[in-house]
């Protein structure tokens, strides 16, 4: 990528207007509207004032790309302040004109700003390009282990245990 074709990219603070431009590149990229989710999304995000962490991007004045971040000042046990990138996406179209890495970029410095040292995501395992993408910008597996519960199956297990209880 050139270095012309990076400074066209341009890295704003995400605003309530960008809603439906977030709703539609997400849907574009997952193949579904989810209008609810983003509106919590969103409200959460917009409503923390200070360094913005929550971004939008745009090539040519047109909305190509965002992330949503936030910060917790200790989770899980952990004192340390770490934020989560919970969500980034670029419109299919815009890829590889490094969208991803200039959102990811602004990331990093208004972080470092918050004193924020370490930057949190999951991937699902089934998004290879996604995978690589964040391996290229030098995340590595985390030395935790993310865990699911079907809440379903464990009322199940809870009621069996219940029953052999008795």
């Amino acid at each position: 990528m050139s270095t012309l074709e990076r400074q066209k990219v341009i890295i704003r603070g995400l605003l309530p207007a960008d809603f439906d431009s977030v709703v539609r590149i997400d849907a574009k990229n997952i193949g579904r509207r989810r209008e609810e989710f983003f509106k919590v999304k969103l409200m959460q995000n917009l409503a923390e004032t200070g360094v913005k962490i929550s971004l939008a991007a745009e090539l040519d004045e047109i909305f190509v790309g965002f992330l949503l971040a936030r910060v917790f000042y200790g989770e899980f046990g952990s004192t340390e302040p770490v934020a989560i990138l919970e969500t980034i996406d670029v419109h299919p179209d815009f890829r590889g004109h490094g969208v991803a890495r200039a959102l990811l970029g602004q990331l990093g410095e208004n972080l470092n700003g918050l004193s924020v040292e370490f930057l949190r995501t999951e991937v699902d395992w089934n998004q290879p390009e996604l995978l690589t993408f964040f391996n290229h910008e030098g995340f590595v597996p985390a030395q935790r282990l993310c865990l699911d519960l079907n809440l379903a199956r464990a009322r199940e297990l809870r009621e069996e245990r219940e029953e052999a209880a008795l």
